[in-house]
Parts: structure tokens; C-alpha cells; sequence
């Protein structure tokens, strides 16, 4: 379901479990926000791939991604609230899925 500005609403699966919704205009802006949320690692290559499971609210469309997160340091340019030490994330998308109900 689109809302008003636009934004489509993804719920996050986990293991039948819906707990958390992540809002974007596509699916992979709200599995973006949803990896940012994961274990960072050092690094991008040393950080590991978690399968998200994102479920478009009002459709039974299951969007599948492999998320990762990372530690950064912050850009020489940041605002003076952001800390120096930033989480990244990335996201690849396997496909998607219907749900059968």
C-alpha cells in the first residue's frame, strides 16, 4: 500500500514474527534502513550476510535481501551530532516471493 508521500511500508520477518516495519519508495531503501540495524563488522569484507526478509504491507509480496553492516569512520564534512565512528550497510537482492494465505 502506497501512503500519501509516496512511501510504501516493509515489514521485517523473522522467523514468522513481524516486529518491525521499515519505510521507503522501494524495497531496497527499507532493507537498507533494516541492515543498518545488524551486528556491524569491522569491515565491509569481514562483516556478515544476514537474509532479510521484507514483506510489503497490503500485498503478499515477500522482497528477500542479503544484508551486511560495517563500522566507518565519518566523513571529514559530518554535522557536529554525528558521532565519528558511523554503521554502513549494503544490501543484494535474491528475489521475491508470495506468500500463500
Amino acid at each position: 500500500m502506497v501512503r500519501e508521500d509516496g512511501k510504501r511500508n516493509f515489514a521485517l520477518r523473522e522467523s514468522g514474527d513481524e516486529s518491525s516495519v521499515f519505510s521507503g519508495n522501494t524495497p531496497r531503501q527499507a532493507a537498507l534502513k533494516a541492515a543498518r540495524r545488524l551486528e556491524p563488522g569491522s569491515s565491509e569484507d569481514e562483516a556478515d550476510r544476514v537474509e532479510l526478509k521484507l514483506r510489503e504491507k497490503g500485498t503478499d509480496k515477500v522482497h528477500i535481501y542479503d544484508g551486511w553492516a560495517w563500522e566507518e569512520t565519518a566523513p571529514d564534512d559530518k554535522p557536529d551530532w554525528m558521532p565519528s565512528e558511523i554503521t554502513e550497510a549494503n544490501v543484494s537482492k535474491k528475489g521475491i516471493e508470495h506468500l500463500e494465505e
